[in-house]
């Protein structure tokens, strides 16, 4: 049976994959590792993307079928970039190569967002994480279930400390990976809700366009947590992908 690694994104776990892992696990051996830090799993230091390939590379089996979600999804880029005689293929769910716009990149969120973001995790982790639970669901025609969801995931696993939300956010502060997307040669699947409200749909086209192996599938009605609000429809599209 082949094997599929799920990554989670920011300030989530694996639990967020309990209803496609339910859809995945009979056809293939599921592995969902926490990232470093999260779920009461070990710190990586520095906390950097590397340092997250490395870690949940290790832990990973000597071939696989990788899937990633958001932060999850840079992971899995990074991965196959570095590792290609590991990873076999790619899904990404709501990735970007580059989570903050610059000067020649737009399909991001504002730095000023991003930052006042940030600020708001040194005051409160508990408001952030549940601002952010609420963007994620944002604009979705599930919205209400997301969030209902996804608050129901942070529970079954072990919070993350302050300084692992603050350090992973750090990493999609930084991350820029646009410049290596054309250097991955395995096969990659991209989804993407339409209604996506924290990475707009155009940084899925601009991967469509840049991965010389990237086939695009937008999802109407969904937005940013495309494993909670349309599980059985990313389920399928990984199972005949994979």
């Amino acid at each position: 049976m082949k094997a599929l690694v799920l990554l989670h994104g920011w300030g989530m776990n694996p639990a967020a994959f309990d209803a496609l892992h339910a859809r995945l696990a009979p056809h293939f051996d599921i592995h969902m590792p926490a990232l470093p830090g999260y779920a009461a799993s070990p710190r990586c230091e520095p906390y950097t993307l590397g340092n997250l390939v490395s870690a949940v590379a290790a832990s990973a089996p000597e071939r696989c079928a990788v899937a990633g979600w958001s932060l999850g999804g840079q992971v899995a880029l990074a991965w196959a970039r570095a590792l290609p005689h590991q990873v076999e293929r790619v899904a990404l769910i709501a990735t970007t190569p580059c989570f903050v716009q610059r000067g020649d990149w737009s399909c991001a969120l504002a730095a000023d967002v991003f930052d006042a973001f940030a600020e708001g995790l040194d005051q409160s982790r508990k408001t952030t994480v549940n601002r952010f639970i609420s963007l994620q669901a944002q604009g979705d025609a599930k919205a209400k279930y997301v969030s209902q969801q996804l608050r129901a995931a942070l529970e079954r696993c072990a919070e993350p400390d302050a300084k692992t939300l603050k350090d992973s956010l750090n990493v999609l502060r930084v991350t820029d990976l646009r410049s290596d997307i054309a250097k991955i040669g395995q096969d990659v699947l991209v989804m993407h809700g339409e209604r996506d409200r924290l990475v707009p749909v155009g940084a899925a086209e601009y991967l469509n366009r840049a991965l010389p192996h990237g086939r695009l599938v937008s999802l109407r009605g969904a937005g940013h947590a495309l494993c909670i609000s349309e599980p059985s429809r990313v389920g399928h599209l990984m199972h005949e992908f994979f």
